[in-house]
């Protein structure tokens, strides 16, 4: 009996040595998608209160730079290229910094994101894009940090960072009318070469119409000046499969000297064991 009750004791202790007092995080994080047009930007940031203190001009500094959050980076991520400032963003993700001044801030977009607050060493090579932010002072005051995406449109939208009784904002002009405009002219001008030869390969995959699979990768090989080897291989695969051997022979033979210039010796192999395969000369 003395012995299992010291065993429970031991398992008791080393299950409360490993037990964990959950309490609510200072500044909570948030995440944030919002489309605007055909472009998805995505925030992700930890949201300091005021807590009674003065927020700009003591806590945040003027004419220093803000890690505009709390704890790891605040981050700010866009799908596509976009326009801030009359100034180009590459699609991707970036450390969003601040050095504000009464009248106005300068938002740094910044390409390292594995931070904790300011980087250790600034790297100006990092910096990806500056932009300069409008501040207005607010009728309210606003306890907690709060970043905002609104006045949307189809092509732009304002990001907005709030705190106590000030907002900064900024506008980004994202690249609707290009991704819609070339949207309208691939469905208008009619099925690519890919979408052909994704369709052959499906019919020949999973054993549909072969004829109809023929049809649809002769366009494909059409449609293209030179011909990759692995469309080659498919379009070889299909006619044998259609009982057309002589024309199979002669597209793996345009493919394997394809692979061969290619340097892709799997491609090389595969049509070689066909050739065979199907009694070339």
């Amino acid at each position: 009996m003395k012995k299992f009750t010291i065993l429970f004791v031991c398992i008791l202790l080393a299950n409360l040595s490993f037990a964990q007092i959950q309490t609510p995080q200072p500044s909570p994080s948030a995440k944030m998608e919002q489309m605007v047009g055909l472009t998805t930007i995505n925030v992700e940031y930890s949201r300091p209160s005021m807590k009674g203190r003065e927020i700009f001009g003591n806590l945040v500094p003027f004419g220093k730079m803000w890690r505009m959050g709390a704890n790891n980076n605040t981050t700010i991520s866009f799908s596509d290229d976009v326009m801030i400032g009359g100034k180009k963003l590459a699609a991707g993700d970036y450390a969003l910094f601040a050095n504000p001044t009464k009248n106005s801030w300068e938002i740094v977009f910044y390409n390292d994101t594995n931070n904790w607050g300011l980087p250790q060493k600034w790297d100006e090579s990092k910096v990806a894009l500056k932009a300069k932010a409008e501040v207005q002072k607010m009728p309210m005051t606003m306890e907690t940090f709060t970043i905002v995406i609104d006045e949307l449109k189809n092509d732009s939208a304002a990001i907005n960072f709030l705190w106590e009784d000030t907002v900064a904002y900024l506008t980004v002009n994202v690249p609707t009318e290009d991704k819609t405009m070339t949207s309208i002219n691939k469905v208008l001008n009619g099925p690519s070469a890919n979408d052909y030869y994704a369709a052959a390969s499906y019919f020949l995959e999973e054993g549909k119409d072969i004829n109809q699979a023929l049809k649809w990768i002769n366009k494909s090989v059409e449609m293209q000046e030179n011909a990759p080897f692995y469309v080659l291989r498919k379009k070889s695969l299909i006619e044998a499969k259609a009982g057309k051997k002589k024309d199979a022979i002669a597209t793996a033979k345009k493919s394997l000297a394809a692979a061969k210039k290619a340097g892709n010796q799997d491609y090389v192999k595969m049509n070689e064991d066909s050739l065979k395969e199907w009694g070339a000369k």
